[in-house]
């Protein structure tokens, strides 16, 4: 899945201070992305929007 033109972002509630976290690009039509902060060269998982809604919709329900 090609991710150019993603825009990243990570939490309103991640650290400063390098902390573990995701970013999650959500603007490109039809695919949500996600990736480690940390590596931002690395992998990336891809999403389906609706796949990626359930998902937050669950873990805030958690």
């Amino acid at each position: 899945m090609e991710l150019t033109g993603a825009i990243w972002r990570k939490s309103t509630r991640s650290s400063g201070n390098g902390g573990n976290c995701v970013e999650v690009a959500d603007n490109l039509p039809g695919v949500v992305g996600v990736r480690d902060s940390k590596d931002r060269q690395g992998p990336a998982l891809t999403f389906t929007p609706s796949s990626w809604a359930a998902f937050v919709a669950y873990t805030k329900r958690a």
